[in-house]
């Protein structure tokens, strides 16, 4: 790699590490962490890894879209984004509901037929 290319990728790493900073500055204030976890600029794609308390947090599904929808349109280099809690979520951060293995999310009063005959907590309405 020669050091024109280096000096582009340490730039384009830093803009998008300031991007982070800038557009989300919540992660940090919540106790969560966003890392570059792989960053290929001949692809235009980037991996964002939250960390911290972005693991498990609820709201981090909206942070991820967030990021993947802004940081496109703001860094020229990058066409996808692609990012994960490290929490048992798919590669964009999908909860497990489309990727292999995990679980899907569920809801107070939520049902489903697994064919047992304990019918689970019933909705109050």
């Amino acid at each position: 790699m020669s050091t024109d290319t280096t000096d582009a990728d340490n730039d384009l790493r830093e803009r998008i590490t300031n991007f982070l900073r800038r557009n989300f500055p919540q992660i940090q204030m919540h106790g969560g962490s966003a890392a570059i976890s792989h960053l290929d600029r001949e692809s235009g794609e980037v991996t964002v890894q939250l960390g911290g308390a972005c693991s498990g947090c609820g709201i981090s599904p909206m942070t991820i879209q967030a990021i993947k929808s802004r940081m496109v349109k703001e860094i020229p280099e990058i066409e996808t984004v692609h990012a994960d809690t490290g929490a048992g979520a798919g590669a964009d951060g999908d909860l497990g509901g489309t990727s292999s293995g995990g679980m899907s999310p569920s809801f107070p009063g939520e049902t489903t037929d697994d064919g047992g005959d304990d019918e689970g907590p019933q909705a109050p309405f």
